[in-house]
């Protein structure tokens, strides 16, 4: 034995076998590192077809969790694959960096909002890399430096240039915890979007806005051609962007000049309209007010409970109260004087802020009149004859007016257009569409955030703001100032930030002290990665009109209004300015599931988060990220077991053993099958080829990640169950090499750092990710027999086997032929038998 015991031997042999992902990981990502091209997209000139992979970026909360990783193990998975399928692949990461969150973090740690980020970031970085995530660096974005926010400073400038952003003074969502106002996208349930418990609160403030209505159509026509969008996004969407065809119909004041406009979807039943109804905050109804001190003081009361419902998301749900003004409207169409109230459950800001209240055919007018037994008038009905109908009454398609003038007998549908015509002609109304989207307030009381690039000169313009020279960007976010003091926009305390030259003039001027939204750092930031350091535009056209639109985008569906929207919007501005030629951002999205833990989402402000850092440690970064794809379908919620990446562990301790067992015999030639393959070699080469087409077919249909990984078990179990076989020479070493071989690439994707060190042993040339993908053989992969469960009324008794192709007739046969549902119906009748091809036989007997 040379002086080498057997025993010893053995143990030599024991150890090159075990699996040590903390020694594996760090050599290859140390390889990968000095590497700078391994990940870097190919120019746009290349010739293989492009794919542009990409997942939402985060904010530098200065640790992923285990949400993160789900996320990003996805898109890395599929990057690989692309570009194992010979794609020119572009997949970046960067750094939603600017937002309340780092400016709230940083004055709780007593750090300044960019130390605390650019920290948070590096350290992200390095989770980022210790996952093996494949991204290009040399890409990143980092939206809190001047080299990124210049160029939202510059699209500003563009927006004001095309009538696209500009200031107002109007009704705002103010978060009292975050001291700044919020988009309407950013209150859910009344509440903040970011503190879930804090009620919104309604002020008048003179705000910047950006005219995303001017897109509203074609923001809503452009979701009809986002195929590969998930429906309920779309769905949601439409809904936001709330598009509602109508008239505006002008009711005059009786004894007045005044006159009430009104917006109806429904102008066929305004002669079913037996009162008006306006907003506490109505300009009629503050004149009536000031007219009569007792009814000003009931609409104060009605404006205080409508304040109240709205800070609570609860107007749907208000108890509706209304008071009589004692004015009365004329109706157009018929001259009837009809009583004006002021109502809680009617908005100011929403369509004319009144409304012509149809108690007949309108199931919130009709609460309203039975309350204060104001009277109900059918004007519409199934046909001219028909009056005795359960109210209210709302019918449409096949409805008809009656008692409506010379409109009687009309279709609902045609007299709405007619009626609304008449208006016109008439020069008392209009046809008009409103929408439930409303402009983008932008503006934001805080300090971490793009200053926005505007001034005010008294001189020269003191009524209107001016925009600072492009040449003068960016205007630089100062770096040292006091942020705790929250009266106002810290920006303001600023002296020489707020201190300026005029543009125009030459003389002094005031900057604008608020910073922008941070939905614009997001909006456009992945055409940026296209061309991440150019200094003299935002990004080259070529570059970005040669990757877009993005492949595929993955992120959560909670972004489903606010960012996808406005980056939608942010996209439609850019090819109006002639940067770009795509209409979307992105062809596909795919929404992931959650990780749940504890009954709750995974986050770090609910404290149930789990390191990746710590399942690395324990089992490695392979099963770490494998078990995120593994645990559930990518779409579904996947409930947090650590046991489950333990076992995931051990499987791919399995495959090491395995591989590295047979690595002498892979490293010989990998050739073409041998038709005189044993069986035992012929049952691994079906599975092997099975399996490629199977995880094929996932990566792209709907990426049942899930189920590839589980084909991929059953793959290492055909080969166990045939280790005996494959030691006593019966599997040819072309077979083995191939099955092997075969099994590294598809488990690339998955577990990058075992499959380049299982290539590497296995003597593969060059790297495991960007060597081809397997084809699967088609007649290697075909099904020669496929397993049926046959049940008796919907319960399993066993699962017969038939060949692959048979016929419903065949099927049905082998499974009353079967021995165990014979002993089952015994007896018995069977009055159907049901045969779903391909899947099951369910016997019904009785």
């Amino acid at each position: 034995m040379s002086g080498i015991e057997k025993p010893a031997i053995e143990k030599i042999e024991s150890e090159k076998q075990r699996y040590s992902p903390s020694e594996i990981e760090p050599k290859w990502q140390t390889r990968w590192d000095a590497d700078a091209s391994l990940y870097a997209a190919e120019g746009h000139d290349s010739g293989k077809p492009k794919y542009y992979c990409l997942e939402m970026l985060p904010y530098p909360s200065g640790a992923l969790h285990m949400g993160h990783v789900r996320n990003y193990a996805i898109g890395d998975a599929l990057a690989r694959h692309m570009w194992m399928r010979g794609f020119n692949v572009l997949h970046p990461m960067g750094w939603d960096a600017f937002g309340l969150p780092a400016e709230n973090a940083a004055l709780k740690n007593k750090v300044p909002p960019r130390q605390w980020t650019l920290a948070n970031v590096a350290a992200m970085k390095v989770q980022m890399r210790r996952m093996g995530l494949s991204y290009d660096w040399s890409t990143e974005v980092t939206t809190c430096l001047p080299d990124y926010y210049r160029w939202n400073q510059w699209f500003f400038l563009k927006m004001f240039e095309k009538g696209l952003a500009y200031r107002k003074k109007s009704k705002v969502n103010w978060c009292p915890e975050c001291q700044t106002v919020l988009a309407n996208e950013q209150v859910v349930g009344g509440c903040c979007w970011r503190h879930e418990d804090t009620v919104v609160e309604q002020r008048d403030l003179t705000q910047w806005f950006f005219r995303i209505t001017r897109y509203a159509d074609e923001l809503l026509q452009g979701l009809d051609k986002l195929e590969g969008w998930p429906e309920k996004v779309r769905t949601m969407q439409r809904n936001w962007i709330g598009r509602s065809e109508g008239a505006l119909v002008d009711f005059s004041v009786a004894g007045s000049d005044a006159k009430v406009t009104v917006f109806t979807t429904r102008v066929d039943t305004i002669f079913g309209a037996t009162s008006v109804q306006l907003a506490p905050e109505h300009a009629v109804s503050k004149a009536f007010a000031l007219e009569d001190d007792a009814l000003r003081i009931q609409i104060e009361e009605l404006l205080e409970q409508q304040k109240k419902a709205r800070e609570t998301d609860a107007l749907g749900a208000i108890e509706k109260h209304g008071v009589f003004t004692g004015r009365y409207a004329i109706n157009p169409f018929n001259g009837e004087r009809v009583p004006i109230w002021v109502a809680n459950y009617i908005l100011a800001d929403y369509g004319t802020g009144a409304i012509m209240s149809v108690p007949a055919h309108d199931e919130r007018d009709f609460e309203f009149a039975q309350k204060y037994a104001l009277p109900m008038r059918r004007v519409i009905a199934p046909n001219v004859d028909t009056n005795d109908l359960a109210l209210p009454y709302t019918g449409e398609d096949e409805a008809v007016l009656i008692d409506s003038g010379e409109w009687t007998g009309e279709n609902c549908l045609e007299a709405q257009e007619k009626m609304a015509a008449f208006a016109k002609s008439k020069g008392f109304g209009t046809p008009t569409v409103t929408y439930r989207l409303k402009d983008w307030g932008v503006s934001r009381q805080r300090y971490w955030g793009t200053p926005i690039p505007m001034v005010y000169c008294d001189t020269c313009s003191p009524d209107e703001p001016l925009p600072v020279s492009e040449s003068e960007l960016p205007i630089l976010l100062p770096e040292q100032i006091d942020i705790t003091q929250t009266n106002g926009s810290p920006l303001g305390r600023v002296a020489e930030f707020v201190n300026a030259k005029c543009p125009r003039c030459g003389g002094a001027a005031r900057r604008e002290t608020d910073t922008m939204d941070t939905f614009v750092d997001s909006s456009w930031y992945f055409y940026r990665y296209t061309d991440a350091k150019n200094s003299t535009a935002p990004f080259d056209s070529d570059k970005a009109n040669y990757w877009f639109p993005i492949d595929q985008y993955i992120g959560g569906v909670e972004h489903a209004i606010l960012h996808l929207i406005y980056s939608r919007f942010w996209t439609k501005v850019m090819r109006d300015l002639g940067l770009i030629n795509n209409d979307e951002p992105a062809e596909r999205l795919f929404t992931q599931g959650m990780v749940i833990k504890d009954g709750a989402k995974m986050s770090k402000s609910k404290g149930n988060v789990v390191s990746p850092d710590l399942m690395i440690e324990r089992y490695g970064a392979d099963a770490t990220r494998m078990y995120a794809l593994f645990a559930a379908p990518p779409d579904r919620d996947l409930e947090w077991q650590e046991e489950g990446v333990a076992g995931i562990s051990r499987f791919l301790s399995r495959v090491h053993r395995l591989v590295t067992k047979y690595a002498a015999t892979c490293a010989t030639p990998n050739a073409p099958s041998e038709s005189s393959e044993t069986s035992a070699g012929q049952a691994l080469l079906r599975r092997l080829h099975q399996t490629i087409a199977k995880i094929t077919h996932d990566f792209d249909g709907r990426w049942h990640f899930n189920t590839s990984i589980s084909s991929i078990m059953i793959l290492v179990n055909e080969i166990t169950a045939n280790e005996s076989a494959m030691d006593a020479g019966e599997v040819s070493p072309s077979a083995m090499a191939e099955v092997l071989r075969g099994l590294t690439l598809l488990l690339a994707p998955f577990a990058p750092f075992l499959a380049a060190e299982l290539w590497e042993t296995m003597g593969g040339n060059g790297v495991v990710f960007r060597t081809q993908w397997p084809i699967a053989n088609e007649d290697l992969a075909r099904e020669d027999e496929v397993e049926i469960p046959v049940q008796v009324n919907g319960k399993l008794v066993n699962v017969v086997k038939v060949p692959a192709e048979s016929d419903e007739a065949t099927v049905k046969s082998a499974a009353l032929a079967d021995a165990k549902v014979i002993a089952r119906i015994e007896g018995k009748t069977v009055v159907k038998v049901i045969v779903v091809p391909g899947k099951l036989v369910n016997l019904v007997v009785k």
